[in-house]
């Protein structure tokens, strides 16, 4: 029997195999240049980046979940309750950023956002592209601000033993508006 696969499954496919090979990559690269790519928050660029790509919210929440684990199950890092934190911070993420950006581009041209949560995909709108750009922005912080909200309830808990902030808000804040205006610049394109 014959199976028959979407040219859309297909895309999605590939832009998830993407995903792991590049978080699967990551701990390589960074020891092999010396450079720390960790400081790039590379789970949530791989994440929002295959949502970028695929415009599927349902395949984006998908992979906020599996990167933190496939991470953990190959190098063992990060561990495991820290990998459940950004699991739940990339999915809010995920969430967050789907949800904010219909209702801003719905707020900017109320007729220009056709996405629905059955089909699992947004489509593309004319001059959306500095309002989903926002929506990114705002969505990367609220959902950093929960992260470090659970994280502090964990580390009082006793259940890890490391800094409430390791890499310095401002690096942070920078990568949230690098990958902002990237979702910008893709979207408009």
């Amino acid at each position: 029997m014959a199976v028959s696969v979407s040219k859309k499954a297909v895309g999605i496919g590939l832009t998830d195999a993407a995903a792991l090979l590049f978080i699967f990559a990551v701990p390589a690269l960074s020891h092999l240049s010396a450079l720390p790519f960790y400081l790039m928050d590379p789970m949530r660029v791989a994440v929002l980046g295959a949502l970028l790509v695929s415009r599927n919210w349902k395949n984006g929440l998908a992979l906020a979940v599996a990167l933190p684990l496939f991470s953990f199950a190959v190098s063992g890092h990060p561990v495991f309750p820290k990998c459940l934190l950004i699991a739940a911070e990339l999915s809010v993420n995920v969430l967050l950023f789907v949800w904010l950006s219909r209702i801003f581009v719905r707020s900017a041209s109320p007729s220009s956002f056709a996405s629905s949560p059955e089909n699992g995909s947004a489509a593309k709108a004319p001059g959306s592209a500095a309002v989903v750009g926002a929506a990114a922005f705002v969505s990367i912080l609220l959902s950093k601000a929960l992260y470090y909200g659970l994280k502090a309830l964990v580390l009082s808990a006793g259940l890890m033993q490391m800094e409430l902030i390791s890499t310095a808000l401002w690096v942070q804040l920078a990568v949230a508006a690098l990958l902002s205006i990237g979702f910008a610049i893709w979207w408009k394109k």
